[in-house]
């Protein structure tokens, strides 16, 4: 689509207008030039799996890019003589000032689309050649995402399962933003009983609403974190999740909670499990305590998946099997996919995402270390000798299974490895984890 100025809107896409507790369709002409280009820029992300919508202004045209599988795609663009109709459509539907252009705005648009009901989370914010416009497209039936299919490890997933059924403590899960982190929480939260046990959810934003028996609070500039948190144990809670640990008065009362029988899921921003622990020590929270209550640290990123429709066998160059740690030797026996690039992917060779995780378990040594303030290195050796794998090696399994390719590992975990240095082999050198890697994670999936 090199313009997007054009054709009839597609009347299968409503945008839903939400006043007094009642629900209307926005009127407009489908022939108006505005109502055309913002039907077709919804209904072609919601076509192609986009998470985020850009349209960016610039000096002689306005730019639409779409964010899909974690990558910006150029899209088209229109005139900017039209771009007063079309953010005066999106404003309105999203309940925001439309004279007001000055300072940034936040709106919510309701919507349907073949049958289905979406959501959006809309930012505009003026720059220098007019408003920019970010629309966060929000799907209601990832609430309802399973955990089997986020990609853990068997093994990482039983853990999983069964720490996330404790009567109480802090579990936490840790990566940058765009990681999968909600995605995670949500899935473990709807495999606890919600009909016997009280959930409450703080977060910033709500992005997808549960249907039954959750209290979710949106975080708002009165109702901050701390504020909120403090309101929940006033609520009988038995399980709280915390949209994201951002400052040591919450992370105080997460502990808290933790300790007078609570549990409590919540996120934050980390290299890598092991950091985590020095990073809530460095916020202030006592070692002793933060020993007591963290069960475990879940970290995470998501990697592209390997389009089925064009994959093919390929030969990885040396530098990518070694940033895998992957021995030279080792990588001659193994088979290596990646996306050819077709009409299916965009050309581009992948097609949806899936996790790589690592998931390190609490147990007496590193309650110890934590008391002790040891450093990441001596936390991250004592994890290793337990049988603590990383997301780097969780990602090789996953190249050498067919789903993923070494680059996009490389992209999303490599500076944690680099973090983590040399340790990664502790105990056993190329030669045996040749050996030892499982044949049938080499069979395409």
């Amino acid at each position: 689509m090199a313009q997007v100025a054009g054709g009839a809107g597609n009347r299968r896409f409503r945008l839903i207008l939400r006043e007094g507790g009642v629900a209307r369709e926005m009127g407009g002409e489908s022939t108006a030039l505005g109502v055309s280009i913002v039907d077709r820029v919804f209904t072609e992300a919601l076509d192609g799996s986009a998470s985020d919508i850009h349209i960016q202004p610039e000096r002689d045209r306005t730019r639409i890019r779409f964010r899909i599988d974690g990558v910006m795609h150029q899209i088209g663009y229109f005139p900017n003589e039209h771009v007063a109709s079309v953010l005066a459509r999106i404003k309105l539907a999203a309940g925001m000032h439309i004279d007001e252009r000055r300072v940034p705005q936040d709106g919510r648009i309701d919507m349907e689309y073949a049958d289905r009901r979406f959501s959006a989370r809309i930012s505009a914010l003026p720059s220098l050649n007019g408003e920019k416009v970010v629309i966060r497209l929000l799907d209601p039936a990832s609430v309802h995402i399973d955990i089997g299919t986020l990609g853990m490890p068997e093994e990482v997933m039983k853990r999983w399962l069964n720490v996330i059924e404790t009567p109480y403590g802090m579990i936490v899960v840790t990566g940058p933003t765009g990681s999968g982190k909600t995605s995670t929480l949500y899935a473990s939260i709807n495999r606890l009983d919600r009909q016997r046990r009280n959930i409450v959810t703080v977060e910033d934003p709500i992005e997808y609403e549960f249907q039954d028996n959750i209290t979710q609070v949106q975080v708002t500039e009165k109702m901050g974190f701390p504020r909120v948190m403090r309101s929940f144990l006033r609520q009988d809670p038995d399980v709280m999740m915390v949209g994201e640990m951002r400052d040591p008065e919450s992370l105080s009362i997460g502990v808290q909670a933790s300790l007078t029988g609570h549990l409590v899921l919540t996120t934050l921003h980390t290299n890598n499990a092991v950091e985590t622990l020095g990073r809530m020590l460095d916020m202030g929270g006592e070692p002793y305590l933060i020993a007591s209550t963290v069960r475990c640290v879940l970290a995470q990123r998501l990697v592209r998946v390997v389009c089925k429709e064009c994959r093919e066998p390929y030969e990885p160059t040396a530098d990518e099997v070694l940033a895998l740690g992957l021995p030279l030797s080792a990588a001659r026996d193994r088979t290596f996919y990646h996306g050819r690039g077709c009409k299916a992917c965009r050309e581009t060779g992948y097609k949806g995402r899936i996790g790589v995780f690592e998931l390190l378990m609490n147990s007496p040594t590193l309650k110890q270390l934590i008391t002790q303030r040891a450093s990441a290195l001596e936390m991250h050796r004592a994890a290793r000798a337990q049988g603590f794998r990383t997301m780097m090696e969780d990602g090789l399994q996953k190249v050498l299974a067919g789903i993923t390719t070494p680059s996009e590992v490389i992209h999303a975990v490599y500076t944690t490895a680099l973090h983590e240095g040399d340790d990664l082999n502790d105990g056993s050198d190329g030669d045996d984890f040749a050996e030892t890697t499982d044949d049938a994670a080499t069979e395409p999936v």
